[in-house]
């Protein structure tokens, strides 16, 4: 994971894909509902805004040395969602631009010493400042995704299925078995690359990589996997996973 400050312009491009998006959207498209359940595009939109703004905080831990809570919590980060979902095209817009600049200006005068410092996700696990790239860049092309607005897995840059698939198989061969829901069991191969997870069984779940991230991830029902013996796909456990390797 070395490679995090060549991230930061694959997270610039990202957040104006989903600017050309939101941008691009009409009153009643964004009162539409979105991929994920409950939210409109509106909701949606508004939350990626919110998480930059979230990871500004953690990288601000970093950079003062002082605990700032990723959201002061549960409650007011969905008050943010309800205030921001009913704007207009050109307001999320632009608080989708305003608020990753502030993420990148933050990032950009952070000192060399702060990256390395721990921080906390709102979920309650611990990773370096350096990390808060990485998730930036799942929350940009997983939601920009759940908009349901014409951008799908197929769009992911390669870079980001390189990464995010081999993280995401490590991520989840290192959770303990009872965390790993219905995919207990299994072996989860790419057939492109050859990423795997074992997951201690002899039934196979195998595809290329863009198809498998996007069904571990929730982006799709598993389009293009294979599973041996025949039988429906199980349900993966909630993603992204807490990261392993820290």
């Amino acid at each position: 994971m070395g490679e995090w400050r060549k991230v930061l312009a694959e997270v610039d491009a990202g957040t104006e894909r989903v600017v050309a998006t939101v941008a691009g959207l009409g009153e009643e498209e964004l009162r539409g509902p979105s991929a994920l359940p409950g939210w409109t595009r509106g909701h949606v939109a508004t939350h990626i805004a919110r998480n930059a703004d979230s990871l500004w905080n953690l990288l601000e831990w970093a950079r003062t040395g002082e605990e700032i809570p990723q959201y002061p919590s549960m409650e007011a980060r969905n008050a943010d969602l309800e205030a921001g979902a009913g704007r207009g095209a050109a307001a999320l817009a632009e608080d989708l631009r305003a608020s990753a600049e502030r993420l990148s200006a933050q990032a950009a005068r952070l000192p060399e010493e702060a990256w390395d410092r721990t921080v906390r996700a709102m979920p309650g696990w611990r990773h370096p400042a350096w990390f808060t790239v990485y998730r930036r860049w799942h929350e940009v092309e997983a939601h920009h995704v759940d908009l349901a607005a014409g951008y799908g897995p197929a769009g992911w840059p390669v870079a980001y299925v390189e990464w995010a698939l081999t993280s995401t198989l490590a991520d989840l061969a290192a959770l303990p078995p009872d965390l790993r829901g219905a995919l207990e069991g299994y072996r989860l191969v790419a057939t492109d690359t050859g990423d795997a997870a074992d997951l201690g069984g002899a039934a196979e779940i195998s595809g290329g990589g863009r198809a498998l991230l996007a069904w571990l991830s929730g982006r799709s029902a598993g389009e293009g996997l294979l599973m041996r013996p025949d039988g429906p796909l199980p349900v993966p456990p909630p993603w992204p996973y807490a990261p392993s390797g820290f």
